[in-house]
């Protein structure tokens, strides 16, 4: 029903997206987890565990990959979604990280063209209360030539100076009285969750045994060594046995080494960082524009996504639950202050179409802010566990490198790394540009699945019915969720309206109204009771509802 473009690759590396299509069923996972023992165990789901999971089944190893809630469910679903090499980290001194995350999201571009899109930054200059004004903007630039120079001319385009009118040109609701230019540059962009969806996915291709809402509730070990752990699902225990087990859950990392060592001392120190969403006709850029937060020594970025945009700002202390991440009013009205100071248009809470709110697990002293600590990984080895803390969405591919060679050396074995040129599912052959030229159910698809895109288009070939909106007025198809349950492995109308579709993030309101829909969808494919449909319903709307009212200050 809906044709992509595609293109021939020059070179597909061994072992990448064969044409078939990969069904996930969850029941046979979980039954897989307790059939021998596997070489490597990954605890948690985000982008991490997921590289290190595909890395070691792409050098041969045997894996399981275990995740308490749902694959990316926790920061890698609330990320600012950028995939870039951090300004900020040339501004700090880290130029090697700098150097290093811009090779990686070279990579990323390569892998997951699908996933991962070029994304111009404008910096624009005003003569007062901007991000920086005419006089320290050469000093930028200077910023900006290392920047392109550590590696940023592989996405393309280096920087470049823009006029007012060039400025305008790109955001014309911007505030142009004090506006004396701009500075934009080059980056990219990826929806986090299902890039790590995609990721998962590759290492199932590739043998590992993948599950969600499998929660580890214990360690097992053997002479003071971790061989692997309890894992409790759908009521069951299943023991699962392991040479190598890693721990790959971000802020929960010190929960899981304190199974393993009651004299453990806590190393992560969560930062927040929270995002809301605007409707783009309010702001109509057609780039990501950065603008000060006022009063804070911080800047924001307005990021459109469709039809909307993202504004967002990450990197302030936390010491609150780690399992209850909320934006509050106070950050928001923040958001929208600094929106509209920026921006000639009326903005309040009514115009807010959604929000989220994660937490980067740094790692370091208590001493200063978390927007002045370092991004970089953290691999350390305590009772046999490998444990993987700190790094960002742009290095998670070298960091599950890492991981597993540092698991290698556990198991006395050597192979070479292969996913620095392997395409992610969906990504071999995809062409981008062809894809969002076609425009229309064609380029949303496409951008979404890549190549797996015809999978869904046979779907509705299948059933016409499928081809139906989730709900009018957005692009979402009943077949995603089909697939999302045949081929993502999405159990409840949460996985599918948070982060297979995203629609929670970008049309809260919406989704509200799609979940019964979506529940139906679900009963049919997975022969859910309809007790169980109606109680996600309920659940979902009452998340939302609770998630609203702290967003306006009904619930502190």
């Amino acid at each position: 029903m809906f044709t992509l473009p595609s293109r021939r690759p020059n070179a597909v590396a061994a072992g990448a997206t064969p044409s078939a299509l990969l069904r996930l069923d969850r029941r046979t996972a979980l039954t897989g987890l307790d059939a021998g023992e596997f070489d490597l165990l990954v605890i948690g789901g985000g982008i991490t565990g997921a590289y290190t999971a595909l890395d070691a089944a792409a050098r041969g190893l045997s894996v399981a990959l275990v995740e308490r809630d749902d694959f990316a469910s926790g920061t890698s679903s609330k990320s600012s979604k950028m995939v870039h090499g951090g300004l900020r980290y040339i501004e700090q001194g880290n130029l090697d990280l700098v150097r290093h995350s811009l090779l990686e999201r070279q990579r990323f571009r390569r892998n997951a063209p699908h996933l991962v899109q070029r994304l111009p930054f404008l910096f624009p200059i005003l003569a007062k209360d901007g991000v920086f004004d005419a006089r320290i903007a050469r000093a930028f630039e200077s910023l900006l030539w290392t920047y392109d120079l550590a590696g940023g001319w592989r996405i393309g385009k280096l920087h470049q100076r823009l006029t007012v009118d060039e400025v305008l040109a790109h955001a014309p609701t911007l505030r142009a009285d004090h506006l004396r230019g701009g500075l934009m540059y080059y980056d990219s962009r990826a929806d986090d969750a299902r890039l790590t969806l995609a990721i998962v996915r590759t290492a199932a291709r590739l043998g590992a045994v993948v599950a969600n809402g499998a929660e580890v509730t214990g360690l097992r070990t053997t002479g003071g060594r971790v061989t692997g752990a309890t894992v409790e699902a759908d009521g069951e225990r299943i023991g699962v046995r392991a040479r190598v087990v890693v721990n790959a859950t971000g802020v929960w990392a010190d929960d899981v080494d304190g199974m393993a060592s009651a004299g453990h001392r806590p190393q992560v120190r969560p930062a927040k960082g929270v995002h809301i969403v605007l409707p783009w006709s309010k702001i109509r850029n057609d780039c990501t524009v950065t603008v000060p937060i006022p009063g804070r020594a911080r800047r924001a970025t307005c990021t459109r996504w469709g039809d909307v945009v993202v504004v967002g700002t990450t990197d302030t202390d936390y010491d609150g639950p780690t399992d209850d991440v909320h934006c509050t009013r106070d950050e928001m009205e923040f958001l929208l202050e600094g929106a509209t100071i920026a921006f000639d248009t009326k903005l309040g809470p009514e115009d807010v179409l959604g929000s989220y709110a994660g937490l980067r697990p740094l790692v370091g002293g208590s001493e200063g802010t978390t927007l002045d600590m370092r991004r970089d990984h953290h691999i350390t080895v305590a009772s046999g566990m490998v444990t993987v803390t700190g790094g960002k969405l742009t290095t998670s591919r070298h960091m599950g490198e890492l991981v597993v060679d540092e698991a290698l050396g556990l198991l006395g074995r050597r192979a070479r790394c292969r996913t620095k040129n392997l395409p992610l599912l969906g990504g071999a052959g995809y062409d981008a540009e062809a894809t969002a030229a076609t425009g229309g159910i064609a380029a949303h698809l496409g951008g979404r699945y890549g190549t797996e895109a015809r999978f869904v288009s046979a779907l509705v070939d299948e059933d016409p019915t499928l081809g139906e909106p989730l709900i009018p007025g957005q692009p979402h198809l009943k077949a995603e969720v089909v697939f999302a349950a045949r081929s993502e492995m999405a159990r409840s109308v949460d996985d599918v309206l948070s982060r297979r579709t995203r629609l929670r993030l970008f049309a809260r309101d919406a989704s509200v109204e799609a979940a019964p829909l979506v529940g139906e969808l679900l009963s049919a494919e997975l022969g859910l009771p309809p007790e169980t449909v109606a109680s996600q319903v309920q659940d979902y709307r009452a998340d939302v509802a609770r998630e609203k009212s702290i967003l306006l200050g009904d619930n502190a």
